[in-house]
Formats: structure tokens, C-alpha cells, sequence
């Protein structure tokens, strides 16, 4: 699989640049496999059947500079940070199963190698023991799939409880607390640094690397300006 890199002067960049460079590599097919991690300030990110309003504390992102997106593909609101790891995964593979499949499989891979005993469900998490450390979501396309992932090393707990507004009746079932009860940190079951387990997925998975050039940035940052953030 192929590592696609940034060049030097283009890393720090909005999640809106990420969500548009899975694009771009999908529509370019620059592999038939490839794979990039990326990390972003706070942000939070939709998915494109849910209602902003209804799945996102404004009044508090807007306080805290937490930075809203809405991404193509499904699934649930996700709350990012510096402290925690985003994966994309982009394959030719045009059956969402398979593509789900094999990156859940891939992610399994580097955690065991890290002495983690991981699961992952139907519903695409990969758990520890009870409690979720990754989530995905797909995107198809005429040219395969795009995987994206949130893989939470670390994250300021409290933006993530605060600016994903629960449900009132899931906040009446369960409480807030429970919230933090159903998710784990990866932090808390390895030795690793955060810095040594981006270069763990990125030995396990990648054989290659492919660095875009400053064109190519160009093009993606025209993609880009379809996911203008939502303040």
C-alpha cells in the first residue's frame, strides 16, 4: 500500500483539506491502495445524513473555537484533535464490505502488534474489550472507496463530551457519564508515544510512499472549497 505524503510546506492544514485530498487521491487513483494519517486542531465532523443543529453543541464549539465540517460519507458526529489520529484509507475496491473488511483488519493488525487484543464489531468499531478506540465510516465513489477512521490516542475529554450534543433520551437513558464509559484511550494500553504509533501503522501498512506535488496541492485545495466549514 502507498503512503501519501504532503509536502514540508503543506502539513498544517483544516480538516476540510483532508476530507478533499481523499478526494483527489480517490478520483486520481494515484494506487490501487493508498493511505494517509492526518491530525487537525479541534474540529468536529458530521456525517452527511445527520442535522448540524441537532447533533452539535454550536454555542460551545463557537466559545471554544472548535471548528465544524460535514463530510460525504455516513455514520455518526465525531469530535478530533491534535491528540488523536485520523486514518484514510482509499481502495479501487468498489464493495463496501470488503474495503470496511480489510481496513478494520489492518488496524487489528497494528494494535495486536502492539500487544492490544482488539475486536472489531459489525457495526465497523474497533473495541477494547467494551469500549470503542476507533470508528469508521465509508464513502463510495465511481472510482472505489474512501475509509476514514478516528483512531483516539488521546482527546481533551471534555470538548469531546461537550460539543457532540447526546440525544435527550439517550442523556435521560445513560447520562453523560456513560458516555465516556463507552469509549477507551489508546494511550492508556501502550507504552508507545503517539509519534512512535504513527510510525508503527505507517511501517505495518505502507510499502511504498508517493509525495504530492505542489500542483497537486493546488487541486486539492480547489476540492477544498467544497467543504467549507460550518460556523
Amino acid at each position: 500500500m502507498t503512503n501519501i505524503i504532503l509536502p514540508e510546506t503543506a502539513t498544517a492544514r483544516k480538516l476540510s483539506f483532508f476530507l478533499a485530498m481523499e478526494e483527489f487521491v480517490a478520483r486520481q487513483q494515484l494506487a490501487d491502495d493508498a493511505f494517509f494519517l492526518w491530525q487537525v486542531e479541534p474540529s468536529v465532523i458530521y456525517g452527511r445524513n445527520q442535522v448540524l443543529e441537532n447533533e452539535v453543541n454550536l454555542e460551545y464549539c463557537q466559545a471554544h473555537g472548535i471548528q465544524l465540517f460535514q463530510r460525504k460519507s455516513g455514520g455518526g458526529c465525531v469530535y478530533a484533535d491534535r491528540d488523536n489520529l485520523m486514518l484514510s484509507y482509499i481502495t479501487k475496491e468498489e464493495q463496501v464490505g470488503f474495503a470496511f473488511n480489510r481496513f478494520i483488519n489492518m488496524v487489528l493488525l497494528v494494535l495486536r502488534k502492539m500487544g492490544i487484543d482488539a475486536t472489531g464489531t459489525r457495526h465497523n468499531d474497533i473495541m477494547i474489550g467494551d469500549r470503542k478506540v476507533c470508528g469508521t465510516a465509508c464513502r463510495t465513489m465511481n472510482t472505489g472507496c474512501i475509509v476514514h477512521s478516528t483512531m483516539l490516542y488521546d482527546t481533551n475529554m471534555q470538548h469531546m463530551l461537550q460539543a457532540i450534543t447526546p440525544s435527550q433520551q439517550k442523556l435521560a437513558k445513560n447520562g453523560v457519564e456513560s458516555v465516556r464509559q463507552r469509549i477507551t484511550l489508546l494511550k492508556d494500553y501502550t507504552s508507545l508515544t503517539l509519534e512512535e504509533v504513527k510510525a508503527l501503522i505507517l511501517s505495518t501498512l505502507c510499502d511504498s510512499e508517493r509525495v504530492l506535488t505542489a500542483d497537486e496541492v493546488a487541486q486539492i485545495e480547489q476540492i477544498e472549497e467544497r467543504y467549507n466549514p460550518k460556523q
